[in-house]
């Protein structure tokens, strides 16, 4: 079913766990302003049904629906997660294909060593471990056929921001609400 308009924006920033995709996230959206939606894998998996990560979870289709509702009423839109092509690969595919506006991709690959390095940074690194992230991983976990940019582990957090910015168009496309 189509979604959004010529002038919408969707951005999927996808990665192993820990490797910048919600610090990223939060900076475009902070450098663009309003009329950017901010859909979290985690916040609605995790925070707001408190599910585990499975082939179709409940979290997907719900996922689905709140990108699409905002897209509809004229957000953009960045949707950030692990979202293993396995489970979330036939979702994100139709999101692009229904998507009446530009969609991109960016994929952190970000190898094992650094991604448990970071870890120990997070809130809630306490809460799971290195046996849990090993389980979770997926080297190069593209989705086929998504053309999705690849943001390198050696990359900053501003250098990344304004590569989104860029290769999205999206301060060009402000919109003030």
């Amino acid at each position: 079913m189509p979604t959004g308009s010529d002038s919408t924006l969707l951005i999927t920033l996808r990665g192993n766990s820990a490797s910048g995709k919600t610090s990223l996230a939060r900076a475009v959206r902070t450098a663009y302003g309003y009329g950017l939606a901010l859909v979290s894998q985690d916040v609605i998996r995790r925070e707001l049904l408190r599910e585990k990560d499975r082939p179709d979870g409940v979290n997907i289709g719900l996922i689905d629906t709140i990108v699409r509702h905002c897209l509809d009423r004229g957000y953009h839109v960045i949707l950030e997660g692990i979202f293993f092509s396995g489970h979330y690969g036939r979702m994100l595919r139709a999101l692009r294909d229904d998507h009446r506006g530009s969609t991109y991709g960016f994929y952190f690959h970000v190898p094992f060593a650094e991604t448990m390095r970071r870890h120990t940074t997070k809130p809630q690194a306490d809460e799971y471990g290195e046996a849990e992230m090993r389980q979770w991983y997926r080297e190069w976990d593209l989705l086929a056929d998504s053309g999705e940019t690849i943001i390198e582990p050696d990359s900053s957090l501003e250098t990344s921001v304004q590569q989104v910015l860029e290769e999205t168009g999206l301060m060009r496309m402000r919109i003030h609400r």
